[in-house]
């Protein structure tokens, strides 16, 4: 089992350069043609983060452009959530974010969360959006439905599919603060259970740790990347569409590779915060009661 895995493309309405410069559709197109020659693809996952402005037109592009790389290889397409999603126009558009799902999340806040099976490898994506908020977490109902899922044990295991990591490396203060608040009750759910690998976005850097035992992996943004190299506190995105290939089933699965776009103008930087605007992001964005990590 093959799988491209994308995140963060932060595609907009209008084709054309964001406030930063960048324009977004143009990094997926690059990211897209440069992946080309990848063979054997048997899936494609998209973690989040699609529509930056939660756009109908922007899930309508990111389909026909992720569909349109999909189809020569007969792969499905599983979509997930993320923050800056808006659920009535991502269903709109993508449904539960898988094409012919085989079971689907009913809850009363249209949670998008669904199951297909490829080649007897199960893909379970989940909504860990909170509407207006940075950070994720699952709700008890879609845990609930997550454990009834894995009840009954898939062929060759579940990949499991959502936005925010329930990880943080430490060298970032947005990541502590801003990733999955509830890890350990992910954790509960899935353990003893057939999940082979999770894998996530969000935050715009390659990763990877462990959940119960379970890899994780976090995929590079292809709008942009996150460099960890500035000082503690401090935050720069720097140009450069990514992606990864995810292998699974061989004797030394999971196996993960970064894939980098050429960019000439890559590692230019997009953005930066000092620790003064970084600070002032985690309070007006982080839980309710922020604090500045040390």
């Amino acid at each position: 089992m093959r799988i491209i895995h994308l995140s963060d493309t932060h595609v907009e309405s209008v084709d054309a350069p964001n406030g930063n410069g960048v324009n977004a559709t143009d990094s997926l197109r690059l990211m897209l043609t440069e992946l080309r020659h990848v063979r054997d693809v048997d899936a494609v996952v998209v973690t989040g983060d699609i529509a930056d402005d939660g756009a109908v037109e922007a899930y309508t592009t990111v389909r026909e452009l992720v569909g349109e790389f999909a189809r020569p290889h007969g792969a499905p397409v599983f979509y997930t959530t993320g923050n800056h999603d808006e659920r009535e126009a991502f269903g709109k558009v993508l449904g539960s974010g898988h094409a012919q799902p085989q079971s689907v999340l009913e809850t009363g806040d249209s949670e998008r969360a669904a199951v297909s099976t490829v080649g007897g490898h199960r893909f379970v994506t989940l909504d860990s959006l909170v509407p207006g908020k940075v950070y994720g977490r699952f709700t008890e109902a879609q845990l609930d439905w997550l454990r009834e899922v894995l009840r009954t044990p898939a062929e060759h295991g579940t990949v499991l599919a959502f936005h925010h990591p329930p990880l943080s490396l430490g060298l970032s203060v947005t990541q502590q603060v801003f990733g999955l608040l509830n890890p350990g009750e992910l954790a509960e759910a899935i353990r003893g259970s057939d999940v082979r690998v999770v894998l996530t976005g969000h935050f715009h850097l390659q990763l990877f740790g462990m959940l119960e035992s379970v890899p994780v992996w976090v995929t590079p943004g292809v709008v942009n990347r996150i460099d960890l190299t500035t000082p503690y506190g401090t935050e720069r995105a720097v140009r450069g569409a990514s992606a990864s290939l995810v292998e699974l089933g061989g004797p030394t699965s999971p196996l993960f590779h970064t894939l980098h776009a050429r960019d000439p103008r890559a590692h230019e930087t997009v953005y930066e915060l000092d620790e003064q605007r970084t600070r002032a992001l985690v309070e007006k964005h982080g839980p309710s009661q922020p604090s500045f990590p040390n």
